[in-house]
């Protein structure tokens, strides 16, 4: 669960990444630099075309491996392969080039996809060599909002020769199908490479010695991403090994995070739901198969036929090809109910079909919850049934007791305050307004819980369901359930019920993460060898340091290949880069010009109203719920964009217009467009 409004210009690396960022690109003069050598474009090269009915393993004429998708077309060239998504407007070339240098080949292979390639480059980035290649560079293009575009590209090096990934789309399609993207982009390996497998190996147990360099490479990457407090824990063999906290509470003040600190968990909350659904099962209230309009009538989604097909683990599965339509609870949340949040999944359409690709939920997830608390309490209002229920049947006996859907509780007590960057890449106190968006679709994100209790759940999953004293809690039917794959997520990674399972290195890992303004989480376990771990953060970037905490505890785990701190140190300075080269393009107050073309009001029907208002220069937009400064920014297309920049909130983008003689805001989400009119 995370505020996604903002357009994810960086989001290409993430999802065809090979590791993460990379040593500098090769320094060899561009006088010194031997030419291009490329096959000459299509109609000169044989070309075939075919529609692929499965998932196929390919190999490029370089040598180089990769697993195109079933559903999409395949053009296979001499030194290309270009594959087209089940939308037209979805491209990806992998062409062959042999250079010295990143940015000849990328330049070399862009006429593959697209004739006379001239966007002019946003920013270009390395990041770290993993999986058998010697250098990796990502490249991100300019767009204007607009557009609706993604274009990226991929650069990867094993020795003299480079494999170049590139990808042009939509945003819609882009989003659609970023599992299947994920699938191309992290399989796409050098000739003869054996990824690292910790298949068939005993894990070593975590010493002082190994969990002090856990220890140590979370809190340099704490550093390094400038999170001011996290809270961590260990588990292996049933027993907490470690349980700690780095950093303080909140910026400007001497509070050190404890085990006992609060933090919005965001999705973490999503696998407890189901484990109250699981609960449910044993007691025979319903089946993971059983229709969910049988069990709750007022069961509706905008497409009548997605409606009739969803069972009750499909309420948390995202495969149901219901997009993530976060939007108009985000913006408009103060008069929400559970009730409304349920009305609202009446107007969300399909846009993928049943079963056919990941797309993430909120909205559904929240009814999971809702629905599993109305059966245990059916005559009570849904939200005050869902909360009785978690604390009386799953926090409770878990002795979660500091756990709790209560804002006003947690923030009275030892709590963790949200963080996130300003405007030019310095951490400050984000408000907490926007995280109570969460509050009337609390089953998909809104707990707040601290790294002890969530341990204390990490723990029952590990035991197969049993409690400290040995006693069931859950049977372990009904909780491995969750783990089950519903989708896939690429090419290692299925979803389950609010649980993923990665088995990119020959042994399953089951986690969730949570993001939320400020808050950034994870959970894992590796079932097979009785280890788990968790990670909660109060800043922003707090999403880098958890992969960088999983990839260290396998490490000590494993004897693996020593990557976490270069990974997470890496991912820090590129996450500067991109602050900064946003920075470069927004005028901060807004330009005169740009503010004298704003309306002092306006109205969205799906999102609500923005006012307008301006002390100086400055200029505010309030949403009502909640507000940020914005900057202003001259688009290449000649547009004008606004840009909310308060810490936290910063990213979304609004378009200033007209239409029908009204002056206008448009927003996007990645499928989705909104317009707010003024209001004369």
């Amino acid at each position: 669960m995370r505020h996604v409004s903002r357009l994810p210009a960086a989001a290409l690396p993430f999802l065809l990444a090979c590791g993460g960022a990379a040593p500098a690109a090769s320094s060899t003069p561009p006088s010194a630099q031997p030419p291009v050598v490329l096959a000459p474009p299509s109609p000169l090269t044989e070309t075939t075309t075919e529609h692929l009915a499965r998932d196929m393993p390919l190999t490029t004429p370089g040598g180089a491996t990769f697993t195109a998708p079933a559903g999409w077309w395949l053009q296979s060239e001499t030194k290309r392969r270009i594959l087209t998504g089940p939308e037209p407007d979805l491209r990806v070339a992998i062409v062959d080039v042999t250079t010295p240098n990143a940015d000849d080949a990328v330049a070399a292979a862009w006429p593959a996809l697209e004739s006379g390639f001239h966007r002019p480059l946003r920013l270009a980035q390395p990041r770290p060599a993993r999986h058998g290649w010697d250098e990796h560079r990502d490249y991100d293009y300019e767009t204007s909002p607009d557009e609706k575009l993604v274009v990226g590209a991929t650069a990867l090096r094993r020795g003299g020769d480079w494999t170049v990934l590139l990808v042009e789309s939509s945003l819609a399609s882009f989003d659609k199908r970023s599992a299947t993207l994920s699938l191309v982009g992290e399989s796409l390996r050098p000739r003869g490479y054996a990824r690292e497998s910790f298949a068939g190996k005993t894990p070593h147990a975590l010493d002082a010695d190994r969990i002090k360099r856990i220890v140590d490479v979370v809190e340099q990457g704490r550093q390094a991403l400038g999170i001011p407090g996290v809270a961590l824990s260990l588990v292996q063999g049933g027993k907490v090994v470690f349980e700690g906290g780095l950093g303080v509470r909140e910026l400007g003040k001497p509070a050190k995070v404890d085990p006992d600190t609060l933090f919005l968990i965001a999705s973490n909350t999503k696998a407890m739901s189901t484990l109250l659904l699981a609960k449910e099962v044993d007691e025979g209230k319903f089946t993971w198969e059983t229709p969910v309009a049988d069990v709750y009538p007022g069961f509706k989604l905008g497409d009548a036929e997605t409606t009739r097909q969803v069972r009750m683990k499909h309420l948390i599965c995202a495969c149901t090809g219901l997009p993530r339509q976060d939007m108009e609870w985000l913006f408009e949340f103060k008069n929400a109910t559970p009730a409304t949040t349920m009305d609202l999944l009446g107007t969300i359409q399909p846009t993928t079909k049943f079963g056919e690709t990941f797309q993430y939920s909120n909205l559904l997830a929240a009814a999971a919850g809702f629905v599993g608390g109305h059966l245990a309490y059916p005559k009570r209002e849904l939200g005050a049934a869902y909360d009785e229920a978690m604390q009386t049947r799953v926090f409770g006996p878990l002795g979660m007791k500091a756990t709790t859907f209560d804002y006003g509780r947690a923030l009275a007590g030892d709590h963790a305050a949200p963080h996130g960057m300003d405007v030019d890449g310095k951490m400050a106190v984000a408000s907490m307004d926007l995280n109570r968006s969460a509050i009337p679709l609390r089953p998909a994100g809104g707990a707040w819980s601290n790294v002890r209790d969530v341990t204390r759940y990490v723990q029952m999953e590990l035991a197969d369901g049993k409690l400290p004293d040995g006693k069931p809690f859950v049977s372990a039917k009904a909780l491995r359930a969750r783990r089950d794959p519903q989708v896939s997520m690429g090419e290692s990674t299925t979803y389950g019920m609010g649980l993923m399972v990665d088995s990119r290195y020959d042994v399953p890992i089951v986690h969730h993460g949570g993001d939320l303004i400020g808050f950034h989480s994870d959970m894992f376990w590796l079932p097979d060898q009785g280890v788990g771990g968790v990670i909660l953060t109060n800043g922003d970037g707090g999403w880098l340091l958890r992969a960088a905490f999983l990839r260290k505890v396998l490490e000590e785990l494993y004897d693996g290949k020593p990557e976490a701190l270069e990974d997470v140190t890496a991912a820090a300075k590129s996450e500067k880069a991109e602050i900064a080269k946003d920075r470069e393009r927004l005028v901060m107050p807004p330009a005169p010009e740009a503010t004298a073309r704003l309306a002092k009001h306006y109205r969205s029907k799906a999102l609500g109203e923005i006012v307008v208002t301006t002390k100086g220069p400055a200029v505010t937009f309030d949403f009502g719920e909640w507000k940020s400064a914005v900057a202003s920014r001259k688009n290449d297309d000649g547009t004008t964009s606004m840009v909310t920049v308060d810490p936290g909130v910063g990213g979304d983008v609004f378009v200033v217009g007209e239409r029908n003689g009204k002056r206008t805001l448009v927003v996007r989400d990645m499928q989705h467009e909104y317009a707010f009119e003024e209001v004369p």
